[in-house]
């Protein structure tokens, strides 16, 4: 018995710094664990309460669903809100547009506010990336070369100047969202804003843009380039042709996968430019 008493005392003595060491790498990965529990229930509760701001601040104007009320516009589909950076967000919601009847919300401070923009990303749908459907390097090609998008689009200083810069473009719409805007472009297309013909007292017709109208003038650009400055009573007819310059049939001179490789081009590009930008403006933690 004795004998027995001391192997089995050889054994444990072994077995002890084992275990000790055992003992204290479960004890690091366990408040690892706690440590990354803690950060996102920290994250969740931020994430309600600008859910709750949102809902009882937001939404009065806005909507619960961000897509407009009676006294704010949509802010969850709208391209010109979706395509902005969380940056540039957060900076309209410190500063406020008091004209527009939005008031500051500086007092919240850079996180929450961080935080609140976030869950507008909820809304918006773009809480993650984008996956690429095609090929951005092929899609590139198409963009100078068949698709001839380069004739009127800049993007990240090629191209030409008559139509939108499409550097930042898809900002954070889904491949879906750039597909239709390409095969469709007339898509709840402003009327306003699409081509205008004009017929000058000398009977000549002008057909472009309107880059800048009011009651009494117009300026105009031609697909040349050239900028034309009339005023409203030399002209004899001005018609809003009610659709875009951009060709609407792309859904049928482009290939399904040519289209996929021309989405993933402007969405690299895109994702390309919001890598610039942060890298050349603040940044807000919303651990802080």
């Amino acid at each position: 018995m004795p004998k027995c008493r001391k192997t089995r005392f050889l054994i444990s003595g072994k077995a002890l710094p084992v275990l000790l060491g055992l003992l204290a790498i479960a004890a690091v990965l366990s408040a690892q664990n706690k440590q990354v529990a803690n950060s996102s229930d920290a994250k969740a509760e931020r994430l309600t309460e600008a859910k709750a701001t949102f809902e009882s601040v937001c939404a009065s104007c806005h909507g619960l669903d961000a897509r407009g009320g009676e006294r704010g516009p949509d802010i969850a589909s709208r391209p010109d809100v979706v395509r902005k950076t969380d940056v540039e967000l957060i900076k309209i919601l410190t500063d406020g547009n008091t004209a527009q009847g939005m008031p500051s919300f500086s007092s919240y401070g850079p996180a929450k506010l961080a935080t609140l923009v976030r869950y507008l990303r909820a809304l918006q749908g773009r809480s993650k990336e984008t996956a690429l459907p095609g090929d951005p390097v092929r899609g590139r090609a198409l963009f100078f070369g068949k698709a001839k998008c380069a004739e009127c689009h800049i993007v990240a200083g090629e191209g030409g100047f008559f139509a939108e810069d499409l550097t930042g473009f898809t900002g954070r719409m889904g491949a879906a969202e750039v597909r239709t805007a390409i095969v469709n472009p007339n898509k709840d297309l402003d009327p306003r804003r699409g081509m205008v013909t004009v017929l000058l007292a000398d009977s000549t017709a002008l057909s472009g843009m309107a880059r800048n109208e009011d009651n009494f003038s117009l300026q105009l650009q031609t697909p040349d380039g050239v900028f034309h400055l009339l005023n409203k009573s030399d002209l004899r007819t001005l018609t809003y042709a009610g659709r875009s310059a951009m060709p609407s049939d792309y859904g049928s001179t482009l290939s399904s996968a040519e289209l996929n490789d021309l989405v993933s081009y402007l969405l690299h590009v895109s994702g390309s430019e919001k890598a610039r930008k942060s890298e050349t403006k603040p940044q807000y933690n919303e651990e802080d």
